[in-house]
């Protein structure tokens, strides 16, 4: 309706904030509430407290009474659910994370208009298409007779993705997101970190005016949304899930971060952060800082390192900072040339996803990925990322874990 199109967006938002920060209550909230109200109403009833001679009332306790029983019944059912739960069963442990994959791949691909393709596990080695990372970690390569090339297999999909828009003829506002698996052999293992990587790999055509960070944050907020309501509808699904996550957003540059917490490494700059803000965004990574090195290393050949960044939330059961995606805006033909010289990689220019880069040939996008493991284990309070993905594991790692009750797939 017409008077509908008049209402101020940015009110609406708010009034729909502070309806569920003050309407809503929890399942375990609205069950106490109803068994103080009316035990004493029943129990009264049951006992004959009340008058036989009202007989319109009659049915009245009796449904309340139905009701209350109904209640009871659906908390057992929910201390069931949870106890299995918390048992790990393997199936309904897969059952999560089906939901939680199914779940927020509808959510975050409808907030950003993005549509699913296939994506490839491997590529040519001279295409340039593979991501570089660090620039350390070694690619897993094999040679393909039948075709007289040696191919390796991805470590993310950053660039296949920036060709992929322009072959698939995407435009401006619209955008792919696909599931990327990718080997890491070289990754050190830990709790979070595993040689097998799953991701949400996205990227979106943008305009030549959203570069910048006014545009990145915006981005950056709706997959907070996303994952947050994700967790609100696992909840439903699973009640026996408690995770509360921050929606509010806080952003801070590697910089800042540095002039913060000067006598911290990057890693202990990220859990001092984000212990105080539990969801934060951490931006501008891979240049060099005032104290010459960098937060962290990252390709020069898909981020605009003064336009990316990485989305933190705070992991109550490992008591640290989890990070959920690295993304960014994308470098144009400049950024490209700037951070080639700088990264002293300039004999990537020669390579056709290079040279098709410089001469301004692929659309601007920003892009990124979001590990499907690590949402899985944050919002399911795993402590292990083996318990959400199958692996393999060092010896010591898998003793301590049986040893502490925890299942490893």
């Amino acid at each position: 309706p017409p008077c509908l199109q008049k209402l101020d967006t940015p009110a609406m938002t708010v009034i729909g904030q502070h309806a569920q920060q003050e309407l809503y209550i929890s399942w375990e909230t609205a069950v106490d509430i109803a068994r103080a109200r009316y035990e004493v109403v029943i129990d009264r009833y049951r006992s004959g407290g009340y008058p036989t001679h009202h007989h319109g009332l009659d049915s009245v306790f009796k449904v309340n009474g139905e009701l209350m029983e109904g209640l009871c019944r659906l908390e057992e059912r929910r201390d069931a659910l949870h106890k299995k739960f918390t048992d790990k069963d393997a199936y309904d442990t897969q059952r999560a994370i089906a939901y939680i994959k199914q779940t927020f791949q509808q959510e975050f691909s409808n907030a950003l208009n993005l549509k699913r393709v296939s994506a490839p596990l491997f590529v040519t080695e001279d295409s340039g298409l593979n991501d570089n990372l660090n620039g350390y970690e070694r690619p897993v390569s094999f040679d393909i007779p039948a075709v007289g090339k040696d191919a390796q297999v991805v470590h993310s999909l950053a660039k296949w993705k920036r060709l992929a828009l322009k072959r698939y003829h995407f435009t401006i506002g619209n955008g792919l997101y696909t599931d990327m698996n990718a080997i890491r052999r070289d990754e050190e293992l830990d709790n979070v970190h595993s040689i097998y990587v799953d991701q949400w790999d996205w990227e979106k055509i943008i305009t030549r005016e959203n570069r910048n960070l006014d545009y990145l944050k915006l981005i950056v907020e709706a997959i907070v949304r996303s994952i947050c309501d994700t967790n609100d509808r696992l909840h439903v699904r699973f009640p026996q899930l408690t995770l509360r996550l921050n929606r509010e957003v806080s952003f801070i540059t590697t910089q800042e971060l540095e002039d913060m917490y000067p006598d911290l490494t990057p890693s202990q700059r990220e859990n001092a952060y984000v212990r105080e803000h539990p969801t934060a965004c951490i931006m501008q990574i891979g240049g060099a800082l005032r104290s010459g090195k960098p937060h962290d290393g990252r390709a020069p050949d898909y981020d605009d390192w003064n336009l990316n960044c990485d989305i933190f939330f705070w992991n109550p059961v490992l008591n640290r900072a989890l990070e959920i995606s690295s993304m960014g805006i994308r470098v144009d033909a400049e950024a490209l040339d700037r951070q080639l010289t700088v990264a002293g990689c300039d004999d990537r220019r020669k390579l056709p996803f290079h040279q098709m880069l410089l001469h301004n040939e692929l659309p601007l996008t920003i892009g990124g990925g979001i590990g499907q493991s690590r949402l899985a284990m944050l919002l399911m309070g795993c402590a292990h990322i083996g318990e959400v993905q199958s692996s393999i594991w060092d010896q010591e790692t898998m003793d301590t874990c049986e040893k502490a009750g925890i299942p490893l797939l």
